[in-house]
């Protein structure tokens, strides 16, 4: 029987592995998140590695992507990126040892023979797989080697006993080596296949725990048979569930994923991304807002989930403006900077403390940082953009009598928000009118909606010389 090592005491070493054939979503970044986090609280050393074999799939923009997207979560690697198809020398050493300990063998069934060997055993209701025709054993005659066919390599997997790990997601696997044929290690043109590469790696890495997507869990015991022909011990392993996307699917591009950077153009914090991705198939309890250090804090792989987590935007934008909202107003403000520059107002200044106002007003009322900015763009604009269906609802004929008051008694007062609303009740006082009849057309003449924060913090904020000039227009 065939076993896994239990953990040792050494330093923990865990590493992410993207294929770089299409752009990173937020189930590829939530398996990046577990091992980067499990590295952090242990102490040890996160690994990015680009499994970039399949070259007419991979593209250097997908790498692009995976890069951009971590360093912007702050998921920064310890080690790496290291690209396999950089490594193919060392693979291709590792394989040498392997033929000459006898473990691999060449294989000369055709593509054709193969297809219709799996023909006949699906006919047959048996399970589709190589049947050992060019395996080597004792006493056996193989057929005669064919003109013209190059060889693919085979592993000579163990046929008897099982391969037994302890994952910490799906608790004890048994996979018996009956159920496994000789898996193909090399292709015709010498270049080593996936499990394979993945092995070598691993122990080159010194990798102790693999936390991964639970699509990986049938690679695992080809994987560790693997480990133990070339001496060594396999690591840990963590099988994650699938994250399904809000119909149920699985999370990809071809239902509706996004690229995890459309999600930072959106406006979402990193913090909220990192906090949200991480409850989806982990938990502390019943926390649900926790900041970076305190998930690094508490993390561990006693907590992961086994059943499929499911994506909902709504709760992600819950859980950004919960961030939005505990953020300081100073590095909004700077975060807000270059989305009102991509508006047309690039000279916007961060030391005069305005827009540092403007974002501690609004931002409780904020999803994401783009709807931050919207609102501090009103401030900023030569004039607002009026709400059409609010200016008919609330600028009446009645109350313009009230506005004009309105202004010309605000064109006398000293401008702070404490005088701003004394100068309000005067005006609602004079006019017997009550405070919404006035504040809802006066928002929407200087900044387009009726529904605002407290008016008087608005119009302080707005500046004396363009509520007057608002206010009379239209």
């Amino acid at each position: 029987m065939t076993t896994q090592a239990t953990t040792s005491p050494q330093r923990v070493r865990t590493r992410f592995a993207p294929s770089p054939t299409g752009f990173i979503h937020l189930g590829n970044i939530r398996s990046a998140l577990y091992p980067w986090a499990f590295a952090r609280a242990k102490g040890g050393d996160f690994i990015l590695r680009i499994e970039d074999t399949d070259l007419e799939r991979s593209t250097q923009a997908a790498v692009d992507v995976i890069l951009e997207s971590m360093e912007w979560l702050g998921m920064t690697p310890d080690e790496g990126p290291f690209y396999q198809m950089q490594r193919m020398d060392r693979y291709k050493e590792v394989l040498r040892q392997l033929q000459d300990a006898g473990c691999v063998y060449p294989c000369y069934m055709s593509v054709e023979e193969l297809d219709a060997l799996r023909e006949r055993q699906m006919a047959a209701k048996q399970k589709p797989r190589y049947d050992g025709t060019w395996r080597p054993e004792p006493g056996k005659t193989l057929p005669p080697v064919p003109e013209g066919i190059q060889p693919v390599l085979r592993f000579k997997n163990p046929q008897q006993g099982s391969v037994v790990w302890d994952d910490k997601v799906k608790g004890r696997v048994e996979v018996s080596n009956a159920e496994l044929d000789d898996l193909v290690i090399a292709r015709p043109d010498g270049t080593p296949t996936y499990n394979f590469c993945v092995v070598v790696d691993d122990i080159d890495m010194a990798i102790t725990h693999v936390i991964r997507g639970d699509d990986h869990v049938n690679n695992t015991p080809r994987q560790i048979n693997i480990f133990k022909a070339l001496g060594k011990e396999p690591p840990v392993f963590a099988h994650l569930p699938t994250v399904l996307n809000e119909q149920g699917e699985k999370l990809s591009k071809r239902h509706g994923a996004k690229a995890v950077t459309q999600y930072r153009d959106e406006g979402f914090l990193a913090d909220a991304m990192i906090n949200y991705l991480a409850r989806l198939g982990w938990s502390h309890g019943d926390d649900e807002i926790f900041t970076r250090e305190q998930f690094l804090q508490w993390f561990d792989l006693d907590h992961l989930g086994r059943s499929a987590a499911q994506f909902d935007e709504a709760k992600l934008r819950w859980v950004n403006a919960q961030h939005i909202k505990r953020a300081d107003d100073a590095w909004l403000a700077g975060q807000i900077v270059p989305r009102l520059a991509a508006r047309g107002f690039a000279e916007v200044p961060l030391d005069e403390g305005r827009l540092t106002a403007i974002v501690a007003l609004f931002k409780d009322r904020c999803e994401t940082l783009e709807a931050l900015a919207d609102w501090a763009a009103v401030f900023y604009a030569a004039a607002p953009s009026i709400n059409e269906d609010d200016y008919r609802q609330h600028v009446t004929e009645a109350v313009r009598p009230a506005v004009a008051a309105l202004r010309e008694a605000l064109a006398d007062t000293e401008w702070s928000r404490e005088q701003i609303s004394a100068t309000f009740k005067t005006v609602l006082k004079a006019q017997g009118l009550k405070m919404p009849q006035l504040a809802m057309p006066v928002r929407v003449l200087t900044v387009g909606v009726a529904h605002t924060p407290s008016v008087d913090a608005v119009l302080e904020l707005l500046g004396k010389e363009k509520v007057l000039e608002f206010l009379s227009m239209r």
